[in-house]
């Protein structure tokens, strides 16, 4: 995945600042890196090019020997590291994040090591490093244009901006009255009027507005280049993405578990025998005190109840009936009903998502609504639930004191983490003193 930042032009222009964007150009710091970046890609470009071309014409040449497939090897591990060293590059000048590409995976039997020829077969028979090579190869033209038309921009224009102070070293140490911009028919045409002067000084400087962007320009077909050839490809990006989010829903759903033991050997286990100690005895005193039998069994009775109302509650926050059977409408409204703070539920779907979704979605407003009742200070909130094409959207509201937050350590974090499992989204805006607004986005998946 690739990543860039410090964006510039004018919408990036600072707030309260009194010189726009384009004339401040020429003077930053990104400018000048990506400069140097155009600058440096020549001579890197030139030897990564020939060390390819080389060892690539040098291992296919000697495939007709033992000698090929090593020299292959060798030649697109060089490439490989060779895209380290431009992914570094990128993200020292470019301020451009690029993930490394997914590593060379050795095919072995049973358990033995991995040797040296089932890496260089590795190597070979992967796409990634065949991408590195075709990067060291259209690298070189690219480069080449881009180092010409860049450095001929920036030296042009610089030298016409400040050409009223040095004009001078013409008339002083050559025999002409100033630049020579041609000659035709033995004369030349000469920049020494005030007028030529101040006019290649304002050339100059529109010359210099231009240049930054000229060079963002460049430097965008290198960033495209180095993530769209140097980077993990977009399966690799998916079966990460798919392996971490398998790995949240395993520790979710194992956090859940042991929530459910917990709950139980706490809760509805403990009441059941203390309920069964009480009966016993109960028993025992039927036949000696009929009396204190008959109120130790209805302490019992209490007990029964307070324990089946406990496994509601479980049963409930396992998977409640009411959404099984009536679906998120009634089932929300039973969750705002609950909550300490007034909630209105508006729920507009032409029809029932996918099970799974549905109990993500409710679980997800569970928390929100929970949040609402023990940190926001409200006075009022709300849940809104509908359908966007073929995405589920929920957004929860309060107007409380604000100031919640997503970060990692966080319960909103978590939850995010949780969404994202199932390709969702969980976006939070809570200023400082409120109001409050989480807006979560799952898939629909009929």
């Amino acid at each position: 995945m690739a990543t860039a930042y410090e964006p510039y032009g004018p919408g990036a222009e600072p707030r309260g600042s009194l010189v726009p964007a384009a004339l401040r150009a020429p003077f930053q710091a990104r400018v000048w890196r990506e400069f140097l970046y155009l600058m440096l890609s020549l001579p890197v470009a030139v030897v990564t090019f020939c060390y390819a071309i080389t060892m690539l014409a040098l291992g296919v040449g000697l495939l007709i020997t033992f000698l090929g497939i090593p020299v292959l090897g060798v030649a697109l591990a060089g490439c490989r590291a060779i895209g380290a060293m431009e992914r570094a590059r990128a993200r020292s000048l470019l301020r451009l994040e690029v993930a490394d590409p997914e590593p060379v995976r050795a095919i072995t039997r049973g358990s033995r090591k991995a040797g040296p020829f089932a890496w260089v077969s590795a190597l070979i028979r992967s796409g990634t490093s065949w991408r590195h090579v075709i990067y060291s190869l259209i690298h070189f033209p690219w480069a080449i244009f881009a180092f010409v038309l860049s450095l001929t921009l920036w030296v042009t224009a610089w030298a016409f901006a400040v050409y009223p102070l040095w004009w001078w070293v013409f008339p002083t140490y050559t025999d002409q009255p100033g630049a020579q911009i041609f000659e035709h028919d033995g004369r030349g045409f000469f920049l020494n009027t005030p007028f030529e002067i101040a006019a290649t000084c304002v050339i100059g400087v529109l010359l210099l507005l231009v240049t930054p962007f000229v060079i963002r320009g460049l430097t965008s077909v290198d960033r495209l280049m180095v993530s769209g050839l140097l980077g993990p490809s977009r399966l690799a990006e998916r079966v990460w993405e798919l392996e971490s989010d398998r790995g949240v829903v395993v520790d979710t759903a194992a956090a859940d578990l042991r929530r459910i033991e917990r709950d139980l050997h706490d809760g509805a286990q403990a009441r059941l025998v203390a309920l069964a100690m009480d009966l016993g005895l109960a028993k025992e005193k039927l036949q000696e005190d009929p009396e204190a039998a008959a109120r130790m069994v209805d302490e019992a009775h209490g007990e029964v109840k307070l324990a089946l109302q406990e496994l509601r509650d479980l049963a409930r926050g396992i998977h409640p009936a009411i959404l099984t059977d009536r679906g998120l409408g009634p089932s929300l409204s039973a969750l705002a009903a609950r909550c300490t703070v007034p909630v209105q539920v508006t729920v507009d779907l032409p029809e029932r998502p996918a099970p799974a979704i549905e109990g993500i979605a409710y679980f997800t407003v569970s928390e929100l609504l929970q949040n609402i009742s023990k940190h926001s200070g409200a006075r009022t909130g709300a849940v809104d639930v509908w359908r966007s094409e073929d995405r589920v959207m929920l957004q929860v509201s309060d107007d409380g004191r604000g100031g919640a937050d997503a970060r990692a350590g966080s319960g909103l974090a978590g939850l995010a983490e949780r969404l994202g499992a199932v390709d969702g989204l969980l976006v939070v805006h809570s200023p400082a003193g409120g109001p409050t607004s989480i807006t979560a986005e799952l898939p629909w998946r009929e």
